[in-house]
């Protein structure tokens, strides 16, 4: 690391209201100067999406009493991406995305605005980290994962960076930090139904209900780790290619 400090842009899909986002300021600002946006609401579960049928806002504010912020009526995706091009003085030197309340292990990486937040920052060259908590209570103790991170962003800024394409995904249990394992993404997804209602106007309407289901019993899987009561790091790709296939089918001839 050289003298200057880095720049590191922190974001999240809870909103910018949310306790984790203070939380992963406050060991983004051991490292470096923070600045700090997020969707001005509620954006779990969005995944990679974007906004563009609506035209974007950025509200300049301080979070948490300390910290130079804007709140923006978008995604997490949105987010990043307006700092990146419009809202930030100078370019990041790491992008941070949490910490989530709920895990983003197993089949949840798909769906997580947390997850993506960090993956946009990817895409865009920064070196990024999602970090989530397994709880979901605002009031959950994050001790654990704020260590967690600590040690993964000391680990990214001393070896300058990440491999190309290349985004880190930590999750940790809540409570006491009790060490971080390397992990693959477990297999899993969800089993899902919508129950059939009527509203008061006798008009159908569908509310998503279901499980999460493991199907993975390996123990270097993300999931695994957890139920250990340890912190997981699972370095992701947004490369979605299946390379196995294509290097055995790909002379095929489509007729």
């Amino acid at each position: 690391m050289s003298d200057k400090k880095p720049l590191i842009l922190v974001c999240n899909d809870d909103g910018i209201f949310s306790p984790g986002i203070k939380a992963l300021a406050e060991v983004a600002e051991e490292f470096g100067d923070v600045v700090i946006v997020a969707p001005d609401r509620q954006q779990s579960a969005v995944g990679h999406a974007i906004t563009m049928s609506v035209p974007l806002r950025a509200n300049e504010m301080t979070v948490a009493n300390k910290y130079k912020g804007f709140a923006v009526n978008g995604t997490p995706a949105d987010c990043v991406k307006l700092a990146h091009g419009n809202l930030l003085e100078q370019k990041p030197d790491l992008v941070l995305s949490g910490i989530n309340h709920g895990s983003n292990a197993g089949i949840n990486i798909l769906y997580s605005g947390t997850v993506s937040a960090a993956t946009e920052g990817t895409i865009l060259g920064y070196p990024s980290i999602a970090v989530s908590c397994t709880a979901y209570p605002e009031d959950a103790d994050l001790k654990g994962a704020q260590e967690a991170a600590r040690r993964v962003v000391r680990y990214v800024l001393d070896r300058g960076g990440l491999p190309k394409g290349v985004t880190l995904n930590v999750n940790a249990p809540e409570g006491e930090f009790k060490g971080i394992e390397w992990s693959r993404m477990a297999d899993s997804r969800y089993v899902e139904e919508y129950e059939d209602r009527k509203d008061p106007y006798n008009q159908a309407y569908y509310w998503l209900t279901g499980k999460f289901e493991l199907l993975d019993d390996r123990e270097d899987s993300d999931i695994h780790v957890l139920n250990e009561g340890k912190a997981t790091v699972t370095p992701i790709q947004y490369d979605l290619t299946d390379y196995t296939l294509l290097k055995e089918d790909g002379d095929e001839v489509f007729l």
